[in-house]
């Protein structure tokens, strides 16, 4: 699968020594055992959301506006929330984008069709997945950086991105049952 040359190393800003690991132990597709395959679509799903949220993080930080159409100000008092629906619309794209690539190969389907079960493979995973993180977020944001340290910390902070990996851990563990029973009902490709 061409499209987990990407994903290995977007994974790996997060995951480090163990994706590293991972990969090095079962790099192919159909060589692992189920519960590392569903680790593997698992960390699929986590690359979408990891590309799409550095990538949101990030707009939001340079253009504040983009959040208008989110909710803040106005609706959200704090900007996290409307971050957290930018950060959402593009981990979906980039996340339905890297099943397309994964599916529709192995199918043989054309565009229409392979965005159609790429979507229906990625919604469930990626949001349970973005779910984990929020909360996560959540903790770190309200009460660590906050609530404990009484600071805004965002993506131009060190700090931000640290708690960004650990909460991309907790969405892996969030998305992880999810992926099993995806990849069980034939909904997600095995890896």
């Amino acid at each position: 699968m061409a499209i987990m040359a990407w994903v290995w190393p977007i994974c790996g800003l997060f995951g480090g020594p163990l994706v590293i690991w991972l990969h090095g132990r079962f790099p192919g597709h159909g060589n692992a055992p189920f519960p590392v395959s569903v680790a593997k679509g698992t960390l699929h799903c986590g690359a979408g959301c990891t590309l799409g949220d550095i990538l949101a993080e990030n707009l939001a930080l340079a253009v504040p506006a983009v959040l208008i159409a989110f909710g803040w100000p106005g609706f959200w008092e704090d900007k996290i929330f409307a971050v957290w629906g930018l950060d959402y619309v593009f981990a979906l794209a980039i996340g339905i984008v890297f099943q397309y690539f994964s599916i529709a190969p192995m199918r043989g389907l054309g565009l229409a069709k392979g965005l159609k079960e790429a979507a229906k493979a990625d919604v469930a995973s990626l949001t349970s997945w973005q779910i984990g993180m929020y909360g996560m977020m959540a903790i770190f944001h309200f009460a660590v950086f906050k609530g404990l340290w009484g600071a805004e910390i965002n993506a131009a902070d060190p700090e931000f991105w640290f708690a960004m990996q650990i909460a991309m851990m907790a969405g892996f563990a969030t998305a992880y049952p999810v992926n099993w029973l995806l990849i069980r009902k034939g909904i997600k490709e095995e890896m």
